[in-house]
């Protein structure tokens, strides 16, 4: 009876054990199914963000940006073209100051210029007593000729005094140019502003002897400033032909380097050669009665200067940090793929870039941002952020 206990135990824990087993087996097959499907589902990578902008083909018209320094249209340094004490200084005569043309800066003193003067004209009128008496002689030889009865031209012209009267007449011709001599010296020991000018400094003090050729005064021009702007051939190509616009018809805007003031201009030339240094060639702007502007512009201010260009029809604005630095554009195709173009850049106006559009292509999304490892058919999930704004930019600045 023990023993039959003993086998009956001993199948019950057989029977638990094949039990155990069964089921652990069967939870190991499920999880290793579970884990099979888990690992043959394949996982999703989201496409990674871009910011992107729709553009459009408007009419724009180019801006020209350069930079250059005002300069008056004339500036000179003064000399003495006599010698001589200074003997008054007028009270303009100071630096700063504005004077018109024909002002009298300083005079010398001219009492040697005067002696000259009167020296100069009785030489004049010596020579002209001079010239009348070989005019009388010269017919009292003639008479005599005719009287002697001889006929034909004597053989020397001395006989007549023909040459003594041509000596005569070339003595006066000389003293007469003495004394016109004469008289510009004197007139030049009052040293006047050959223009309206502004005086830049005054290089004499009173009680000064000048030799000639000595520095008087540097002056400066008040009727008009002239800035000569720089421009590549690019730069060129966008800009109208002078020659088919009326005089000071062709507006500039100028702004100082501070961007605090500004003043309107007009192109007034264009040069007609090369920049030996920067091999450019220069746009002449220029500015009238620079010192009677609000606010006044003042010689050797450094400017900037929008100049407007052509217009160019169907074109394309894209913000400037749309174009790489290696020249390109990205832009997004009909499946968000990227895709790029080498920008052909017409002009550029502030933050933006004009460029000519991509082969046919109407409208576009450009990349307002292009990373440097970007490639070509990369799939993008573009977003608009900003973009109402510049587009609505855009629009406004093309009507």
């Amino acid at each position: 009876m023990k023993h039959k206990k003993q086998l009956i135990v001993i199948t019950l824990a057989s029977i638990l054990s094949i039990i155990g087993a069964i089921t652990y087996t069967q939870a190991q097959k499920a999880d290793y199914r579970k884990k099979s499907q888990s690992m043959a589902k394949p996982t999703v990578i989201a496409a990674p963000e871009v910011e992107v902008m729709n553009i459009s083909k408007h009419h724009y018209q180019a801006q020209i940006v350069g930079n250059g320094e005002a300069q008056s249209r004339n500036t000179l340094t003064l000399t003495t073209e006599v010698s001589g004490q200074v003997e008054t200084l007028s009270s303009q005569f100071e630096t700063g100051k504005q004077i018109e043309q024909g002002a009298l800066l300083t005079s010398l003193n001219d009492t040697t210029y005067q002696q000259a003067v009167t020296d100069a004209k009785v030489a004049v009128a010596d020579a002209k007593v001079a010239l009348l008496e070989e005019e009388r002689q010269g017919q009292q030889a003639q008479l005599e000729w005719k009287n002697s009865g001889m006929t034909g031209e004597p053989d020397s012209s001395l006989v007549l005094r023909k040459p003594q009267l041509i000596a005569a007449q070339a003595s006066l011709d000389d003293a007469q140019r003495q004394l016109n001599t004469a008289e510009r010296n004197l007139n030049k020991t009052h040293i006047t502003a050959p223009f309206n000018a502004l005086i830049v400094s005054r290089d004499i003090q009173p009680g000064s002897y000048l030799s000639v050729g000595t520095t008087v005064t540097t002056l400066y021009s008040t009727d008009r400033v002239e800035i000569s702007i720089p421009l590549s051939e690019h730069q060129w190509q966008s800009l109208p032909n002078i020659d088919d616009l009326p005089p000071k018809s062709w507006a500039v805007t100028l702004t100082n380097m501070e961007k605090s003031e500004q003043w309107q201009g007009y192109v007034q030339r264009v040069e007609q050669h090369l920049d030996p240094t920067s091999r450019q060639r220069a746009l002449i702007v220029a500015v009238d009665l620079p010192l009677e502007q609000t606010p006044a512009l003042f010689p050797g201010t450094f400017l900037t200067a929008a100049i407007p260009g052509k217009k160019w029809n169907d074109i394309w604005e894209i913000p400037a940090s749309a174009v790489s630095q290696s020249g390109e554009v990205w832009y997004l195709d009909e499946n968000n793929n990227l895709s790029n173009f080498k920008a052909n850049k017409l002009f550029e106006k502030e933050e933006n870039v004009y460029i000519a559009p991509f082969t046919d292509i109407q409208n576009a999304k450009i990349v307002v941002r292009p990373l440097n490892n970007y490639l070509v058919g990369m799939h993008m999930s573009p977003t608009q952020t900003n973009a109402t704004k510049l587009l609505a930019k855009a629009v406004q600045e093309a009507q």
